[in-house]
């Protein structure tokens, strides 16, 4: 299966998130954890995906259930996607803020993998 990079958050976790969750719950199990998504600016929102469901879900807002919360600029976020590398470089210049758990901010490129169909 190709591997799609998403337009922007509204895409990936209202789309691409719901489908790869569905195509592979498993996976999602796997990581099993709440998370919310606080992403500002253009393309952006909040949504709390919560991997320890069954079956998993996306939903949009911040239900206040979550283990691990990240917050990140639209622009950032988009970068984290396209190169996992990022997020510890974000995080280290205070433009990626992480809440809550963080061994499971440690599981989050696992999930994006889910996400992107891989």
């Amino acid at each position: 299966m190709a591997v799609q990079m998403p337009k922007d958050a509204q895409d990936l976790f209202d789309n691409l998130v719901p489908a790869g969750l569905k195509a592979f719950p498993d996976k999602a199990k796997e990581v099993n954890a709440i998370y919310a998504f606080k992403i500002s600016g253009d393309g952006g929102g909040e949504w709390t995906v919560d991997l320890t469901a069954t079956p998993p879900t996306c939903e949009r807002g911040d239900t206040g259930k979550a283990q691990c919360t990240v917050e990140v600029a639209h622009d950032d976020f988009k970068t984290m996607l396209s190169d996992p590398n990022a997020g510890m470089q974000l995080y280290f210049q205070g433009k990626l803020r992480v809440s809550g758990d963080p061994m499971l901010a440690m599981k989050l490129q696992q999930f994006f993998d889910i996400a992107k169909g891989a």
